[in-house]
């Protein structure tokens, strides 16, 4: 099942922004997506195994790119939508309904402002 180390395990890791208390993240949402990768592994979705998996497979084919992407935070995030689509929490319609009202989000929210999606 879970590894109950996986988290500390992953966030040991190198690549991981920290401070002395520990791992940091640059923006909320980064936070965000993480918590919701602790969550769903705790809930059972997949293993910590599987999520670290899907994620160094992301990093991987990002680092293949020219100019080398060596963000580690976008492609978590990345990992995550492939996992939860891939395991069937998620469709490709919802993943593809749920991108469209954040770019519209974005177009409409004035420059310095942060971009909110609203519910339906």
């Amino acid at each position: 099942m879970n590894q109950p180390d996986g988290v500390a395990t992953f966030a040991s890791g190198d690549g991981m922004p920290r401070d002395a208390n520990g791992p940091v993240f640059a923006e909320p949402w980064q936070a965000q997506a993480f918590a919701l990768a602790v969550q769903l592994s705790e809930a059972g979705c997949f293993t910590w195994r599987e999520w670290a998996g899907e994620r160094a497979a992301v990093v991987r084919a990002a680092m293949s790119l020219e100019p080398r992407d060596r963000t580690t935070t976008i492609t978590g995030c990345f990992a995550l939508e492939r996992l939860c689509w891939s395991k069937g929490l998620t469709s490709a319609l919802a993943l593809n309904e749920r991108r469209m009202a954040w770019a519209e989000a974005y177009r409409h929210t004035p420059l310095g402002r942060p971009v909110e999606l609203l519910e339906p």
